[in-house]
């Protein structure tokens, strides 16, 4: 193994790996002590770090894999921050292997989408039509959903995708992030079909919820107005 991977990311001495959750702290504690900050130190900074600079996350976590390659944890952290960094294969690998350790079907989405994105929609849908989603939180099945429309779309198969999305609830009277994803993927797909004046309809919907400015719903509508207005056609 290289050193350089082994020793990862310089770590910030503010990282103590307290920031970690009790139950990360619970799997690391079949490790001696000193090992065991070392590792936590390097997953708290990928968890810092991976929505601004998520290939520096990476290899943090590819550190603390280096010292702890058979904790479910540890596994997790590489796989999705791998799929932050676009390494999906890498991704898809790390997040079975965690799976494979701990049971856990939660890593179902984000695999589904690794499949999309390495160019295999059908594998995509087999995972989304796995017996565990059906139990999944009302967020994780919102996430399916749109990775199993998403899928649909790269088949070119559109009405079932936007068949996808309306059985999910779209309408659902909260703000939560899940919701506004949701919502931008049904306005997106809608604009796909060619149904203009209904996705511009979405897109404000979506807009109307997203306070935090997780999409750009905003510019979306604004943009589609302008096409509307010139009777463009799609």
């Amino acid at each position: 193994m290289a050193q350089a991977v082994y020793d990862g990311p310089p770590l910030p001495e503010e990282i103590t790996g307290r920031e970690l959750s009790n139950d990360v702290w619970a799997q690391l504690k079949g490790l001696p002590e000193k090992l065991a900050t070392r590792v936590a130190r390097h997953l708290a900074a990928a968890g810092a770090l991976v929505d601004d600079e998520p290939e520096v996350a990476y290899q943090h976590t590819l550190a603390a894999k280096a010292r702890a390659p058979r904790l479910a944890v540890v596994r997790e952290a590489v796989g999705e921050t791998a799929y932050a960094a676009g390494h999906y294969a890498e991704a898809l690998s790390e997040l079975r292997a965690a799976k494979r350790i701990n049971g856990a079907t939660a890593y179902l989405p984000i695999m589904a989408d690794c499949h999309r994105a390495l160019g295999n929609p059908t594998r995509a849908l087999e995972l989304a039509k796995s017996p565990s989603v059906a139990r999944f939180p009302v967020e994780a099945k919102a996430e399916m959903t749109i990775v199993e429309a998403g899928a649909r779309r790269d088949m070119g198969q559109l009405d079932a995708a936007l068949r996808t999305l309306e059985v999910a609830p779209l309408n659902h009277k909260g703000r939560d992030p899940w919701v506004v994803r949701l919502r931008y993927a049904y306005a997106d797909t809608l604009e796909q079909a060619g149904r203009l004046t209904d996705a511009l309809a979405w897109f404000h919907k979506t807009n109307a919820i997203d306070g935090e400015e997780f999409t750009d719903a905003a510019d979306r509508a604004e943009a589609l107005e302008k096409r509307i207005d010139r009777g463009d056609q799609p």
